[in-house]
């Protein structure tokens, strides 16, 4: 970005989104000196709010996501960088005052914090508006559309006026610490590539479980629901990071061929095929964090179909993954806060150490509330004892101590990558219509059952358990 000037727009800049989680990446970025002198941040919404008014909001939601590492001396200067523009983003007339603050800067980074619903119009008004331009760069915030069709609408309305290079499309899970780590792992270290197929992998889980309930989220969320709203991006690109073949190098064009192949190869589920294989719950009632929580249907003011909980045994149909399942299971006011990836390993063919039970090897990649990755392996007990070997599993971590850094807001490495140019962590088009075809035939065949209840607090309907012991396994709780 060498004598560049850049501009980042956020529309929804007086969101939640926007103040808990961009804003705060902005402010580390330009802390360290990652955003390029002279880089305007531009916050773009409807309400009226006066520059004074809105630098207090940023100030406080800044300060409550930086903790300890805020600092006010550095905010001062983030803060005249920062700007307010009230505007109808779906308005090419409107927008006629946002072109005045972006006039000479390059390149100017939209960022869409926004419903999906509007990325079309607000697209538009960017084209009439002047505002789209050839050095121009587009964020899309997650989920894009509700199905494979908006999809595909959004899609080919962006392509229109924006290049797929123009194009970022973000899923915040990417920019995690762990999930880089996960790379890594898997494609720089020759011990676990032949170990990294049916051959060695006994079975896979991803879990992310949150004990929050819905709350006054339930508008947006009864639309989605947890398959929409959880499985089609977080979950499935956990899963394409976990089985893609390695890609020929980090240029997102390599890596999203690479995913897409693995979201092509899942089994469909739908029809006939999906008892079994497909769960899903919603909450009532209950106890979390010693408090008690009120049911989804009260928090709605209504009774609802829509799932706060889904439990899948998903296959991938190729070479390397055959006959591994993966199970994959993600609720709202589940018993605690956890997001993780669990590599079971087989167990040793043979045991040399008598009727002693060896615990197969497992890899476990911790994304929330910590960042951690520690392989599970046998090893002997500690003592004193003669004549024998007593074995014990014990962990090996693999993270350096959290202590010695500050832990990096994933928005961090998403925006500053896309203020490079570098779209190695972005989705492109077809592996976004790649997963929602895959979710929209399990949505089809739910249409008509109703979601099981399960106790808030607790780690799902029975029926989530009933469906990993089916094939002879169990959770990691």
């Amino acid at each position: 970005m060498a004598g560049s000037r850049p501009a980042i727009v956020i529309f929804g800049g007086a969101g939640d989104l926007a103040l808990g989680m961009l804003l705060p990446s902005l402010y580390f970025l330009h802390r360290e000196n990652r955003l390029a002198p002279g880089t305007r941040v531009i916050a773009v919404g409807r309400s009226d709010i006066g520059p004074e008014a809105f630098l207090q909001r940023v100030r406080d939601a800044v300060a409550a996501r930086a903790g300890g590492h805020f600092d006010a001396e550095s905010f001062e200067h983030f803060s005249a960088a920062l700007s307010y523009v009230k505007a109808d983003a779906t308005s090419a007339d409107s927008l006629g005052v946002l072109a005045r603050h972006v006039d000479g800067m390059s390149p100017v980074l939209y960022y869409l914090a926004a419903s999906p619903t509007l990325y079309i119009p607000i697209c538009a008004a960017l084209r009439a508006a002047g505002l789209a331009t050839a050095d121009s760069r587009l964020m899309l915030e997650k989920p894009l559309g509700r199905d494979l069709r908006s999809c595909r609408a959004i899609n080919e309305a962006v392509a229109a006026i924006f290049s797929e290079e123009q194009v970022f499309r973000v899923d915040h899970y990417l920019g995690k610490e762990t999930v880089q780590n996960l790379l890594a792992l898997r494609f720089g270290n020759a011990m676990f590539e032949p170990l990294w197929n049916s051959g060695g992998i006994d079975h896979i889980q991803i879990t992310i479980a949150e004990t929050e309930g819905v709350g006054e989220r339930w508008p947006y969320y009864d639309e989605y629901g947890a398959l929409k709203d959880m499985v089609q991006n977080h979950l499935l690109q956990l899963v394409c990071l976990v089985a893609m073949e390695p890609p020929s190098d980090l240029d997102s064009t390599a890596v999203g061929e690479e995913k897409a192949k693995v979201l092509r190869a899942l089994r469909p589920i739908g029809g006939g095929n999906s008892e079994g294989v497909a769960v899903r719950g919603q909450y009532i009632g209950g106890i979390v964090g010693g408090r008690s929580v009120p049911a989804y249907a009260r928090e709605r003011g209504a009774p609802s179909d829509t799932e706060t909980f889904v439990a899948l045994r998903a296959d991938i149909d190729n070479w390397r993954w055959s006959g591994v399942p993966f199970f994959l299971r993600t609720g709202k006011r589940m018993a605690v806060r956890r997001t993780e990836i669990v590599i079971q390993f087989k167990k040793v063919p043979h045991s040399i150490f008598g009727a002693q039970d060896l615990a197969a090897n497992r890899l476990l990649i911790r994304l929330q509330p910590e960042e951690d990755i520690s392989l599970t392996l046998m090893n002997k007990e500690q003592g004193n004892e003669l004549g024998g070997m007593d074995l014990k599993a014990m962990p090996l971590n693999l993270t350096l101590a959290h202590s010695e850094f500050r832990r990096r807001i994933a928005y961090e490495r998403l925006l500053y990558d896309a203020l490079m140019g570098n779209r190695s962590l972005s989705v492109d088009a077809k592996e976004a219509e790649h997963a929602w075809a895959w979710v929209d035939g399990i949505a089809e065949t739910w249409r008509d059952a109703p979601p099981a209840p399960y106790a808030a607090g607790s780690w799902g309907p029975d029926g989530a358990s009933g469906l990993i012991r089916r094939y002879g396994r169990s959770w990691h709780d």
